[in-house]
């Protein structure tokens, strides 16, 4: 059965925006859900698109860059990420956040997939890149992140830190198992 053949079993009565800044926009429903009892649903609607490059260089690297993360109280290691205006084609803020972080960029681009982030509260669509033919050139962060680290290791070591539980960003999981696996063919 085709996702386009179930019918909505949920019926919006009212929704209401409580919060929004340049980023997201949050909005509380009320709703009947799918057995028809009345409840509230809160969406998270993202105002851009997520990117995330996996870069992979012909000796079988590929760069992380690591931040503390201020929603996870956290330092953590991921992919080159960040957003897309939603009038941006993907392939370009890709290039763009790929050459500010790392300093790196690509000849040869491929789009591998397109995922949703956590679709039980937010819209959010993410765009994952893999990044071939390389050339390294200076960054140029963002004020946020000025403390950023970059790391250059084998593909390998960064999935295994995705299967140990060290990397826990899901575009970067997605991205980095992909590449892994169409490596692997």
């Amino acid at each position: 059965m085709s996702q386009n053949e179930i019918k909505n079993p949920w019926t919006t009565l009212s929704g209401e925006e409580k919060y929004e800044n340049p980023w997201i926009k949050v909005t509380e429903y009320q709703v009947l859900n799918p057995s028809g009892g009345k409840g509230i649903y809160g969406k998270v609607h993202f105002k851009n698109k997520a990117i995330g490059i996996v870069p992979v260089d012909a000796e079988g690297n590929t760069w992380l860059v690591g931040q503390y993360r201020y929603t996870l109280n956290a330092f953590h290691w991921e992919i080159p990420e960040g957003g897309s205006p939603s009038h941006e084609q993907a392939e370009f803020s890709a290039r763009r956040e790929l050459q500010e972080e790392t300093g790196l960029t690509a000849k040869k681009w491929t789009e591998l997939t397109q995922i949703h982030t956590s679709n039980s509260v937010t819209d959010e669509v993410g765009y994952i890149f893999l990044a071939e033919d390389l050339s390294q050139g200076d960054s140029a962060r963002e004020a946020s992140e000025a403390d950023m680290k970059v790391w250059k290791l084998p593909l390998s070591e960064a999935v295994a830190m995705v299967l140990r539980g060290e990397i826990t960003d899901a575009i970067s999981m997605t991205g980095l198992l992909l590449v892994a696996r169409l490596k692997d063919r």
